[in-house]
C-alpha cells in the first residue's frame, strides 16, 4: 500500500465543496463538525474520520472512491450525466464540444 495523498484528497473535497456553492461554514454545519475541521481537512493536515467521510460523500454526492482516491466511480458518472443533462441545449453542445477536444487531444 502507498502513502495516503490527504492534499489531493483536501483538493477534491474543496473543489467539489466550491462545485456545490458550499462555503466551508456550511459544509461544516451539514457535516456536524466545526469549520476549523473543514478547513484542516481541505488544506491536507488532518485524515478524515471514515463516519465522516460517508456523510461528505452524500452531502457532496460524490463517492467515497473519488474522494479517496481522484477516481470516479459509474455512480460519479452517472450524477455527471445527470447535471449535463440539466442543462439548456446551448450548454450541453459547449459540454460535448469540450469532451470531443479533450479527447482528440489525449489521443
Amino acid at each position: 500500500m502507498g502513502e495516503v495523498d490527504l492534499n489531493g484528497i483536501g483538493k477534491r473535497i474543496q473543489n467539489r465543496r466550491k462545485q456545490q456553492g458550499y462555503t466551508q461554514e456550511q459544509l461544516a454545519e451539514m457535516m456536524n463538525v466545526s469549520i476549523q475541521m473543514v478547513s484542516n481537512l481541505e488544506r491536507g493536515n488532518k485524515a478524515i474520520r471514515i463516519d465522516n467521510l460517508i456523510n461528505l460523500s452524500h452531502i457532496l454526492d460524490i463517492s467515497t472512491d473519488y474522494i479517496l482516491t481522484g477516481k470516479a466511480t459509474a455512480d460519479d458518472n452517472e450524477a455527471l450525466t445527470a447535471r449535463i443533462a440539466k442543462l439548456p441545449p446551448k450548454d450541453r453542445k459547449m459540454v460535448e464540444m469540450l469532451v470531443e477536444y479533450c479527447l482528440t487531444e489525449n489521443v
